[in-house]
């Protein structure tokens, strides 16, 4: 298969891009690590009259982290952010997340920024920035705005981005301390999107309690759904054995899973409760101090 034609432009400084975009409105398309993109192009699902490579805009390939937590530009390659080790030090979840997003050859062209902006609620990324509350930055020509992601995801791949405007970065905040995380997700094949899953994050009190707990899940709703799991399992101690059923059962109750070639509402409101109490056992137990071996690359 092969893309429909297409004017390419490729700028070489964010400046130079931003003016690209202005000009071209709604007719241009952006591409990064191409990965959705160039899938689209070839079954001739996206046929933009402009693609605008933004790949010789060197100043947008970064990971950087600070005291807020990892700031990760439009340019950086998944497995750039996968291995780096501040980001993991600092946010954890982004390499566990980042372990299940397709395969490692994807990985290393594929853009963690560009994952996000794609918008697809079965996708790994998206539901990590909801979880933490992180912020998208997009700019355009005249003018640059922040956009929590509450605000960012519309719906199935529709984001906030307007025609003309370009994502720059996206921010991922730190958690408070004694917080744990976890990514779970169910699928056919290692890499294949999931059929259920959920980005998991338990903050302990002093006596090692369970203070909050709240999860984001994919594939179970038009966008990265968050819900707040507290209720469910306050008080609960981290180092116990007492199941986290009661969680998953909440979760049951505020997803509404449609059915598809791949699986029906019912299993996947069926995953959503199993894989809670699974991502919310392991998050509590690195929440614990010296939580012992690391277990990032555990899998159902």
């Amino acid at each position: 298969m092969k893309p429909p034609p297409f004017t390419y432009h490729a700028p070489t400084t964010v400046g130079e891009a931003l003016g690209v975009l202005a000009e071209l409105g709604p007719e241009g398309k952006v591409l990064a690590g191409g990965q959705s993109l160039i899938p689209l192009l070839n079954m001739r699902l996206a046929v933009p009259p402009h693609l605008v490579d933004i790949n010789r805009i060197p100043e947008l390939a970064y990971v950087r982290v600070d005291a807020g937590g990892v700031r990760v530009g439009a340019l950086a390659r998944h497995a750039e952010l996968e291995r780096h080790a501040g980001a993991y030090q600092a946010v954890p979840l982004l390499r566990q997340a980042l372990q299940l997003v397709a395969h490692p050859v994807i990985r290393n062209r594929g853009t963690t920024v560009g994952s996000i902006v794609h918008a697809d609620p079965a996708a790994e990324m998206p539901a990590v920035l909801a979880l933490l509350g992180g912020t998208v930055e997009l700019a355009r020509k005249d003018r640059r705005r922040t956009v929590g992601a509450a605000d960012f995801f519309l719906g199935p791949l529709e984001s906030c981005l307007e025609p003309g405007e370009l994502a720059l970065a996206v921010h991922f905040p730190r958690l408070p301390g004694r917080t744990g995380t976890a990514f779970v997700e169910l699928a056919r094949r290692h890499g294949d999107y999931a059929l259920a899953g959920l980005a998991a994050a338990v903050t302990l009190d002093e006596d090692l309690r369970v203070a909050h707990a709240r999860a984001a899940y994919v594939g179970v709703a038009p966008v990265p759904l968050v819900v707040d799991l507290t209720d469910a399992v306050r008080g609960v101690s981290a180092a116990g054995e007492r199941s986290w059923t009661l969680a998953g059962r909440l979760a049951q109750s505020e997803v509404q899973p449609e059915a598809d070639i791949h699986a029906t509402a019912e299993y996947r409101r069926h995953l959503v409760g199993v894989l809670t109490a699974r991502a919310l056992h392991q998050a509590a137990q690195r929440a614990l101090p010296e939580p012992g071996p690391d277990r990032t690359e555990t899998t159902p």
